[in-house]
């Protein structure tokens, strides 16, 4: 894929100037994955590092803000209220560990029961253990709630979830349903894949879907397969179309 603007997490404050610095760069089972760095350094005085990751040169996410993946995980939590009689401590699934912002938001909620996160690259979870990224998620990693799987998270809905069900999937592996990063995740916002999601949820469980643009066939492919209450919440940007949060909820 060729190398694109972010649109991803570009709400706060604009990039400096400088060249971005390469941490680290990994050849993974789905491409080249890399963590860069801008600002502080060699950046101007005051300004803070802001780290991203590229992946087979398309750029899906950094810590300039983060105002998006957190309403990922709040809008979700949000969806299920007033609906906590039978489940006090909801289990949420978070695909993709990203720079670590959802399941950050997610371990300081007390809300959450089990938090489980699937991240197929070895390399990213890698940056949040011993890396650069920890300083988003060493907290939340260290909570007894989470959970990490290095897996392919399309599998592991497509599979069933090992077995185990969830009151919320909070997804962000993609620029949305419409920009996908591999083709092999396209087939997470098929019919068959929106199914599997639909039956990994317990009843009434709440599937929250990030993406950089808002889309109505999205939403429609929703509505398509069986869920209720299809909305979406956005958040707006500095450039450009917002980022949104796709909702939808499972029948009860």
């Amino acid at each position: 894929m060729a190398p694109v603007p972010p649109p991803h997490q570009t709400a706060g404050a604009p990039f400096d100037q400088e060249a971005p610095r390469t941490l680290d760069r990994r050849e993974g089972p789905y491409g080249e994955v890399v963590l860069r760095e801008r600002g502080g350094g060699g950046g101007p005085s005051g300004t803070p590092r802001v780290h991203e990751i590229i992946a087979n040169g398309c750029f899906l996410m950094d810590t300039s803000d983060g105002r998006s993946e957190r309403l990922l995980i709040d809008a979700a939590l949000a969806e299920l209220a007033g609906r906590p009689a039978d489940r006090p401590r909801p289990a949420v699934l978070i695909g993709g560990l990203g720079v670590g912002f959802s399941l950050a938001r997610a371990a300081a909620q007390p809300h959450w029961g089990r938090i489980t996160v699937v991240e197929r690259e070895q390399a990213i979870i890698d940056w949040h253990r011993t890396g650069p990224l920890s300083a988003v998620s060493a907290d939340a990693l260290a909570d007894p709630r989470t959970e990490i799987l290095h897996t392919d998270l399309v599998a592991h809905i497509r599979d069933g979830g090992n077995g185990t069900a969830y009151d919320a999937l909070c997804l962000d592996i993609d620029n949305g349903p419409d920009w996908t990063v591999t083709d092999d995740n396209t087939g997470l916002y098929s019919p068959t894949g929106l199914a599997a999601c639909r039956d990994l949820l317990t009843p009434g469980g709440v599937l929250a879907v990030w993406s950089a643009q808002p889309s109505s066939v999205f939403e429609q492919a929703l509505r398509n397969a069986g869920f209720h209450g299809v909305r979406t919440e956005e958040i707006p940007v500095v450039r450009g179309v917002p980022d949104v949060v796709h909702l939808a909820r499972k029948g009860a």
